[in-house]
């Protein structure tokens, strides 16, 4: 069985807010700085989703509403993959262009 690694290694300052943040991965040699990383896991045993949401003090207030958009994004083709469910996919995706618009990201149509 072939394994393979991901991992997280942050420095804090003194009051434990993250300063630098790496990541790294053993499968493609691929890694580097990163300002912000969120991390769900599904725990089967307590039928719950973990979350670790990590951002750095660099970490601008519109680098975080593009990750979010991004990310929102993801999220709605992710579960479009993994339950075939289009419809509630579309939806997802009408949110995030909502988000979007809302935050600046994306212009508002011209008719809103």
């Amino acid at each position: 069985m072939k394994e393979s690694e991901i991992k997280f290694a942050v420095s804090l300052d003194e009051n434990n807010v993250p300063e630098v943040m790496e990541w790294s991965s053993s499968d493609n040699k691929e890694g580097g700085i990163c300002n912000a990383a969120l991390i769900s896991i599904w725990d089967k045993k307590e039928n719950n989703t973990l979350k670790i949401d990590l951002w750095t003090k660099d970490m601008s207030m519109d680098d975080m509403r593009m990750m979010f958009h991004q990310t929102l994004f993801t999220l709605a083709d992710t579960y479009q993959r993994a339950t075939g469910e289009d419809k509630m996919s579309f939806h997802m995706k009408e949110f995030a262009r909502f988000f979007g618009e809302e935050t600046g990201i994306l212009e508002k149509p011209k008719d809103a």
